[in-house]
């Protein structure tokens, strides 16, 4: 897995939960090292109090943010200073920011346009603008940790994986992964699942964590709907699509 190097986690505490922090961090670590981790937000506000057991057990830096002016956003201005500051003075791979809010997309925009990744995380609320900003997306509430088992786990969420039949039914998604496959081929009209995995980051912020598998592999063989075949002992594999059954003559 190609890994990115040094992340900066920005977390606009007041448009995403404090439950989803530990899930975030789980899936940084497949991509380098979140040394900077800040969490910006009104921390007298009693809304805060979730969030504010997570900080010290997650190394999370608070950030106070006074809300100056009724009516105005003082949290995204800030994130939006600190996410330039950082850009220009530290040697970042990566941001990922922690929001649900789709003013942040010209920040994306902007960060993507110097060549770094920006990893979106942020409720189903938010808005496709955003989403699709990203370099890759994913739902926290796909990663959140109910408060009745958060003691009991080891801090790892659970996402309920989407059956063979609701994948095949989301058209969007069997449409993204035959267009891969069919667009990184050979003349055998074979595809490598690294090239197919590289073809799908580059067209889309999609992310299987978000349909409960952590692999794409995991997906695509549920989902049934390519041939696959394992070569190199298992090592690589490699996916074609399945021949189209020929309608029964009436």
């Amino acid at each position: 897995m190609e890994t990115t190097g040094k992340i900066a986690l920005l977390i606009d505490c007041e448009n995403v939960s404090f439950r989803s922090v530990s899930g975030v961090l789980n899936e940084l670590s497949q991509y380098g090292v979140t040394n900077i981790r800040r969490a910006y937000a009104n921390w007298k506000s009693p809304s805060m109090h979730g969030w504010e057991q997570q900080l010290h057990p997650f190394a999370v830096v608070p950030v106070q943010q006074f809300a100056y002016t009724s009516g105005k956003n003082a949290v995204d201005s800030a994130i939006i200073i600190d996410a330039m500051d950082l850009l220009y003075t530290k040697s970042l791979d990566a941001f990922a920011l922690m929001t649900s809010d789709s003013d942040f997309t010209p920040l994306v925009m902007r960060i993507l346009a110097d060549g770094l990744k920006v990893y979106g995380f942020g409720e189903k609320k938010t808005p496709e603008a955003f989403v699709k900003a990203c370099s890759q997306f994913i739902y926290t509430e796909n990663i959140e940790i109910p408060d009745e088992v958060t003691s009991a786990t080891d801090g790892t969420a659970t996402p309920t994986r989407k059956s063979r039949k609701e994948l095949r039914g989301d058209t969007s998604l069997v449409r993204l992964l035959r267009t891969a496959v069919e667009q990184t081929a050979d003349d055998n009209g074979w595809s490598h699942l690294a090239r197919v995995g590289s073809f799908i980051s580059n067209s889309g912020s999609l992310s299987p964590v978000n349909y409960g598998y952590k692999k794409w592999s995991d997906l695509l063989r549920v989902s049934e709907l390519f041939e696959i075949e394992h070569r190199n002992n298992g090592s690589e594999i490699y996916l074609r699509p399945k021949p189209r059954r020929a309608k029964s003559a009436e």
